[in-house]
């Protein structure tokens, strides 16, 4: 399974940005996907995920104002960001796994999001 993260950058507070996560290989089992930041001397910190079925977990520092999506007709998964914070400056990975809860089997390389004060 390969996954391939695009749509970070850098934008002011209170800026939007939507993450796009495009998955290839042998995807047909994987269940859950998800999104994760890191930031250096940090553990990595599970942001949001969602099941194959859609049921849906948010972090509380993201709940309301991130929202996470997959399309699965199209294999890819998607991060909505609004309200962005100083905060939520860090490198975003996306991960997908066997698991329907969590993800961790697989990750990509990464997306920097870096939001300005």
């Amino acid at each position: 399974v390969q996954l391939v993260e695009s749509g970070g950058g850098l934008v002011q507070a209170g800026g939007s940005l939507r993450l796009s996560c495009a998955a290839s290989g042998s995807i047909f089992s994987i269940n859950a996907m998800g999104w994760y930041r890191q930031v250096p001397g940090k553990e990595r910190e599970l942001v949001a995920a969602i099941s194959s079925g859609g049921s849906t977990y948010h972090a509380d520092s993201v709940k309301g104002r991130f929202t996470i999506s997959r399309d699965n007709a199209e294999n890819t998964l998607y991060l909505e960001m609004n309200s962005l914070k100083p905060e939520d400056t860090a490198m975003y990975y996306c991960a997908a796994g066997y698991s329907d809860y969590v993800p961790s089997d697989y990750w990509g390389q990464g997306t920097q999001v870096t939001v300005s004060s």
